[in-house]
């Protein structure tokens, strides 16, 4: 079959596959629930306790099951129809968004439900992200995967930017219940997406090997592959180190910039904006630039853009640097996940994408946590500039010490 012509349209990938279009718009819609959500249960977090570390317990909880359940539910997804575990997981999100709106709305909530809900999302998330991830290459195929993650990217960094502002006018005006009903309703859009999606029947090969024999087989793969497991620290490293600088915004914004909630607000709506940007841009240019090229580049301006944003002190200088920094985190993290699953076979994908989770998310807190303390010590400016300082070393030793990153 010849190759379809190629054009700078980002939605191109939209266009062509019917399947991921009905797959990507009702994501869309879904995660801007999903941000609706960590917006209301923040601030219920804070109303139910009045005590910021019950409200950083939450976040905890809901990403803590990712540790435990990643590499297990790689397994699971490389066995079962990848289409059919989504289904399952975002059918009881929905339940558990609708059990949280109830509670909320009837008064009934407490912090021992708000923890337990919290739990029980992240684990049904740390099932569902890596099927997720793993389905989108039966969707669009290898040749224009990366053209539909960088789709994905830029719902979600869409759906960071309306989300919250939803949020907002639904407290006001119906009050927290709202955020919770909401995100309900809007699993309904994905599950209609996916209920929609035909895919041909594959037969899934019968494994007699025990889960953790899958899950140690998985990770002997990466380990003797040396492009994945290259691709596999870097996300883990600027998982660590790049994640603080989102979580010591609100201290950012305040101490070293003066400025009040809105303007907090407004820069974490930059970012969102700059991700945005940089999802479309790798949409539109994907099948004309090198992958490796733009990793490296992007890793290291990445790096580069948190150093300087440790020395500014301008609100104006700040949204600038935070535009391009936002920018270069997304195509960051969209191009490792691209080439992660572009080099995995068929068989092994589910557990790649498992052990990309649970080191880009499961990772994420111990950053949070570094960071926070270096914060509470030295400054938050410090410790956003020493976090992207470290990512600036570590992606120029690795593209000068390891050949199978040259050769992306």
């Amino acid at each position: 079959m010849p190759d379809r012509p190629r054009t700078a349209n980002p939605f191109r990938v939209l266009i062509v596959h019917k399947n991921f279009r009905r797959f990507w718009t009702g994501q869309t819609i879904s995660l801007m629930g999903t941000w609706m959500q960590q917006v209301g249960q923040g601030w219920l977090a804070l109303e139910l306790s009045n005590d910021p570390f019950m409200v950083g317990l939450v976040a905890a909880a809901a990403n803590f099951p990712v540790l435990l359940l990643s590499l297990p539910a790689g397994v699971l997804a490389d066995r079962v129809p990848k289409l059919r575990l989504v289904m399952l997981a975002q059918a009881l999100m929905l339940l558990e968004a609708s059990t949280l709106f109830w509670l909320v709305w009837s008064g009934n909530i407490t912090m021992v439900w708000l923890l337990s809900l919290a739990t029980i999302h992240g684990s049904l998330a740390a099932v569902e992200i890596p099927a997720r991830q793993a389905l989108v290459a039966d969707l669009v195929g290898r040749e224009d995967l990366l053209d539909a993650i960088a789709l994905n990217s830029s719902g979600f960094n869409l759906a960071r930017i309306v989300g919250p502002s939803v949020a907002a006018v639904a407290i006001a005006q119906w009050g927290l219940a709202a955020c919770f009903g909401l995100n309900a309703i809007s699993y309904l859009a994905v599950l209609a997406g996916l209920l929609r999606i035909r895919l041909p029947v594959r037969e899934v090969a019968k494994v007699t090997m025990r889960p953790i024999e899958g899950i140690l087989e998985g990770l002997r793969y990466i380990r003797s592959t040396p492009e994945i497991l290259a691709l596999v620290k870097i996300a883990a490293v600027f998982s660590v180190c790049g994640v603080p600088y989102i979580t010591l915004m609100p201290v950012f914004a305040r101490d070293s910039l003066g400025l009040g909630a809105s303007g907090y607000g407004t820069m974490l709506t930059v970012v969102g904006l700059g991700a945005l940007v940089g999802a479309l841009s790798l949409a539109s240019s994907a099948q004309r630039v090198r992958p490796g090229r733009l990793l490296r580049a992007s890793s290291q301006s990445f790096g580069a853009l948190l150093l300087i944003l440790g020395a500014v002190r301008t609100p104006w200088l700040a949204a600038v640097v935070l535009f391009f920094a936002g920018m270069a985190m997304i195509l960051n993290n969209a191009t490792t996940n691209g080439m992660l699953q572009t080099r995995s076979p068929d068989a092994f994908r589910g557990r790649v994408m498992s052990v990309y989770s649970f080191v880009f998310i499961g990772f994420s807190p111990l950053g949070s946590f570094v960071g926070g303390a270096i914060a509470r010590w030295v400054g938050a400016e410090v410790a956003i500039a020493a976090g992207g300082a470290v990512m600036l070393m570590y992606a120029n030793w690795a593209y000068r010490t390891r050949p199978e990153l040259q050769q992306l």
